[in-house]
């Protein structure tokens, strides 16, 4: 299984993770008992069930770069471009925008 911890702006939202299943997206309870809580996007609004999706969100999988940008990423780090998981935790922590990506790895519990 991989994780990561999906942040908006430096608070931690929620979680998705990826299993033989495929894909799961939770809101931390914290973020929603926070003041003022932002949806991560208009299709995964919030809630306290989590959302589960055979393929990957496609909120999440438009964070994934294109074009020569994605181009340059599989030949540095040699990415599987089916891979989107894989993609999305390589490319993303540093997203344009409010949403950053952490590997669950990076994250100190």
């Amino acid at each position: 299984m991989r994780k990561a911890e999906i942040k908006i702006y430096e608070k931690t939202a929620g979680w998705l993770s990826q299993d033989e299943n495929g894909f799961h997206f939770t809101y931390a309870n914290t973020y929603l008992e926070s003041t003022n809580p932002m949806a991560v996007s208009l299709t995964l609004p919030l809630q306290e069930n989590s959302f589960h999706s055979p393929v990957l969100f496609p909120f999440f999988d438009g964070l994934i770069p294109e074009g020569w940008l994605l181009d340059i990423a599989e030949k540095n780090w040699k990415l599987d471009p089916r891979d989107r998981m894989g993609l999305l935790l390589t490319c993303c922590r540093d997203c344009i925008g409010a949403v950053s990506i952490i590997p669950a790895e990076e994250v100190e519990f």
